[in-house]
Formats: C-alpha cells, sequence, structure tokens
C-alpha cells in the first residue's frame, strides 16, 4: 500500500475544524453544571437514608391500638377469669382400725366400689383366737352366775345343817366336862391346869356351834343380792368383751366408706398397715387406698385479693377444664375461704361443677368465668374503657401499659377493674384517645424507640 503524504487532501477531510471545537466546548460547558447539582443530591439523600435506615433500624416494631368505650358489663357477662385445678370434694383416705398384714387387696386405681364393699383384707388368726378366749371367759362367769341366781340346793342345806348339829354335840360334851373339872377343883381332886384345859375346849366347840348356825342359816337364806349383781356385772363385762374383739376381727376386712372411685391404690400384699402415720416408717402404711365420689367436683381458685370483690357467694359461673376446651360445665361459688392466704395475697374459692361427666378428673387443670349477678343488668348503660390483656404487664407490683409518643413508648400506670375475658377494664390512667402498644410489652423499656406496625380504634 503506498504511503500517505501529510499534505494529501485525504488527511485533511479528517481534521476537525478549530472553529466547531470551541463552539462544541462551550456548549460542553453549558450541560455540565446542572449535572453535578443532580449528582450531588442524590448522594446526599443516600446518605440521609442510610442514617434514618441506622436510626430506625434500633427502633422496636410495634403495633398499637386505641383503648374501646363498650358499654358496662350486663347479668351474665364474664366478670372475671381464674385458673385452677378440679378436685374431689370429699377425697377420702381409707384407713385400717386395727394394725395387721395385708393378706388380700382387691381394687385397683379406677375401680368403681359401692359403700361397704370389702376392698383389703389382714390377717385375722390373732384376732380369732382372742375372741374365742373372750366368749370361753363368758361361759365361766354365766355359770356361775346361774349358781348364785339358782341358790342352795337341799344337799347343801342338810349338810350345814348336819355341821350344826355335830357342833352342838361338842359344845354339850365340852359343857358337862367343864362343869365336872369345876366340882373336881372345888373338892382338890383335879388340878388348876385340868380346868384351864376344859374352860378353854369349852369356849373353842362354843364359837364353832355358833359359827355352824350361822353358816346354816346363810345356806338357807341362798346367795346375797349384792354376790349375784356382781356376778352379773362379770357376766356384762365379759360379753362387752366378746363384742370387742368381734369389731376387731372385723376390722380385718376393710371396706369402702362410701361409694364412689379408687383415685389411689396404697397398699401390696404383705405389707404392714397401722391406725397411725410413723412418718414415714418403711413398710408401714397408714392408708389402704383413696376413694372419692366423681360425680361431686369441684374447681379449686386462688384469686387474687384485688379481684375478691368480684366474687359473690353462689354466683353462677362457666368451667371448662384445659384438656377439653370445647367442653363448657356450669357452676356455682360453694366455698369462700374463711381466711386470706398471706404469702400469696389470695384466697382459696370452690366452685361446685353442678354436672360432672366422665371426661372430668381431679387434678385436671381448669379456667373459671365467673358471670355478673343480675342485679349488674342496671351497671349496662355505663360506658367503661377497656384494654386487651395482653396490652398490660406488672412494674414494681403495678399494672401499667406503654402509650406511643411520638416514635418512643412511655410507661403509664393505668388502675385495672374487671375482667373480662381478653380484655380488662380500665378505671383510671386511660383515655380513649391514647396510643398503646397492643402486644410484646414485656420486651419494652421505658423511653425506647418504636416503629408504628399498624393502628387500629379497637384491637
Amino acid at each position: 500500500m503506498a504511503p500517505v503524504e501529510p499534505d494529501s487532501k485525504d488527511l485533511r477531510v479528517l481534521q476537525i475544524d478549530r472553529s466547531q471545537k470551541d463552539a462544541l466546548d462551550q456548549k460542553d460547558k453549558g450541560n455540565r453544571g446542572p449535572f453535578l447539582y443532580v449528582v450531588l443530591g442524590v448522594v446526599l439523600l443516600a446518605g440521609a437514608g442510610l442514617a434514618l435506615s441506622r436510626i430506625l433500624g434500633n427502633a422496636a416494631e410495634v403495633e398499637v391500638g386505641r383503648p374501646a368505650l363498650e358499654q358496662g358489663a350486663a347479668a351474665g357477662n364474664v366478670v372475671l377469669t381464674a385458673g385452677g385445678y378440679i378436685v374431689a370434694h370429699h377425697p377420702i383416705d381409707v384407713s385400717s382400725k386395727v394394725v395387721g398384714k395385708v393378706a388380700w387387696v382387691g381394687v385397683e386405681k379406677g375401680d368403681h366400689v359401692r359403700d361397704g364393699q370389702v376392698i383389703v383384707r389382714l390377717e385375722d388368726a390373732e384376732f380369732a383366737a382372742q375372741l374365742d378366749q373372750a366368749k370361753a371367759n363368758v361361759t365361766v362367769l354365766k355359770a356361775r352366775l346361774r349358781e348364785l341366781e339358782t341358790g342352795s340346793r337341799p344337799q347343801e342345806i342338810d349338810a350345814a345343817k348336819a355341821a350344826m348339829q355335830q357342833a352342838q354335840a361338842n359344845f354339850q360334851n365340852a359343857d358337862i366336862t367343864l362343869k365336872r373339872n369345876k366340882e373336881m377343883f372345888r373338892q382338890e381332886i383335879a388340878s388348876q391346869s385340868q380346868l384351864d384345859a376344859t374352860q378353854m375346849q369349852y369356849d373353842v366347840t362354843r364359837n364353832q356351834l355358833e359359827s355352824a348356825r350361822k353358816n346354816y342359816e346363810l345356806v338357807k337364806i341362798g346367795p346375797r343380792i349384792e354376790q349375784i349383781e356382781y356376778a352379773r356385772a362379770q357376766v356384762a363385762q365379759a360379753q362387752a368383751a366378746v363384742q370387742y374383739e368381734q369389731t376387731m376381727l372385723d376390722s380385718t376386712l376393710i371396706r369402702a366408706p362410701v361409694s364412689g372411685t379408687v383415685l389411689e391404690r396404697l397398699v401390696e400384699k404383705g405389707e404392714m398397715v397401722s391406725t397411725m402415720n410413723f412418718g414415714g416408717t418403711g413398710g408401714v402404711k397408714a392408708s389402704v387406698a383413696s376413694i372419692a365420689d366423681l360425680n361431686d367436683l369441684q374447681a379449686q381458685l386462688d384469686i387474687n385479693q384485688n379481684d375478691f370483690s368480684r366474687i359473690l357467694p353462689a354466683q353462677q359461673c362457666s368451667v371448662t377444664a384445659d384438656a377439653y376446651p370445647d367442653r363448657v360445665y356450669q357452676g356455682v361459688v360453694a366455698e369462700i375461704a374463711p381466711e386470706a392466704n398471706r404469702q400469696k395475697a389470695t384466697i382459696e374459692v370452690r366452685v361446685k361443677i353442678l354436672h360432672p361427666d366422665a371426661y372430668l378428673r381431679p387434678e385436671m387443670n381448669a379456667h373459671v368465668s365467673f358471670l355478673a349477678p343480675a342485679d349488674s343488668q342496671k351497671q349496662s348503660n355505663r360506658e367503661i374503657i377497656t384494654i386487651p390483656r395482653a396490652a398490660t404487664t406488672q412494674k414494681d407490683g403495678k399494672t401499667v401499659v406503654f402509650v406511643v409518643d411520638g416514635s418512643h413508648a412511655r410507661l403509664r400506670e393505668i388502675q385495672v377493674g374487671r375482667d373480662l375475658g381478653d380484655r380488662i377494664e380500665v378505671l383510671d390512667g386511660l383515655s380513649p384517645n391514647d396510643r398503646i402498644v397492643l402486644r410484646g410489652v414485656d420486651a419494652l423499656t421505658a423511653g425506647q424507640r418504636v416503629r408504628v406496625k399498624a393502628v387500629g380504634s379497637r384491637q
């Protein structure tokens, strides 16, 4: 290819006219100024957005709503809800009346038993022997009593009479001998010692005769009435001992005191049972079974003293067990403890379940809704402020909520009134125009920056 010369016409056509170049430079300067301002503005906006995002990134996102104005609770509305447990009204720990070893157990947990049914039997050989001994003693004493009541037999009377006649003959002989010795002593034929001996024999026979006469009279009359009464008393005492031993023997058969359901089987064959609790002594049981009537159930609750004013005797309630939340049972306030629990600041309340069924079991978790009495209808026209229960929390023993002020959550103490299920009545501290945090209040701190997620008039 041939080289191109600098002065060639072909190169000149490629050169830019100087006048045209100056015109282009002026036009480019005129467009560059506004463009720089636009770029600078974009950079500043991006920086501000980044700073704002960092600030808002530290703020908690909360759901906000306003307190609601409602009509006061009418009759039948829930004024308080509390949790507790299902309990048997009269649970019974069946105990033994005697100490013994278990020979047989006839029930299992969950069995239905009737009043008087034998549920446990103890070994009874020792008690049976003691009963036989007591019966034999009664037989002996009764025979003695019959002997006294019958009186003396003819043979006994004849024997007593013969003994008296023998004593009389001995006395007469001693009397004759004494008289003879006295005459002989007077004539100095008998000595003083002979006279003294005959005198002594006379006195002995005389006393024997007197004793034989009295015995003969007693035998003819028969036993004294006091002897007979004493013998009768001994028989009665022995018969009472027989009854006692029979009771002890019968007590080896431990029976159900009421009709109901066995809640717990507490002994096994071969274990010892006692009439008292020895404080955990190994192998010795104080009770053999626990029984309750499952048709007589109650809900046991510990009511906070601040809520106690909403409960009245015989107040109507609805009861649900946590295991069966779709089953609602009618109830009525049956018992209110006469004394409060100082440590827990609560008062025990028991609600009788009117129509329990097989679904309910003692010790189940339960919730009770106390209903407004009929005379509360007059309060239905009064407007009250209510908020969701989830919007409240406890700080230093006080009920508080978080009120949104601008972009911060401020802590505010409130005074609460009645429990209305998932909502509560506010007596003081809030107005319908306040904005409060509805959920997650336990995670907030006073003065914390927040972002509002949603606003509603009533949540």
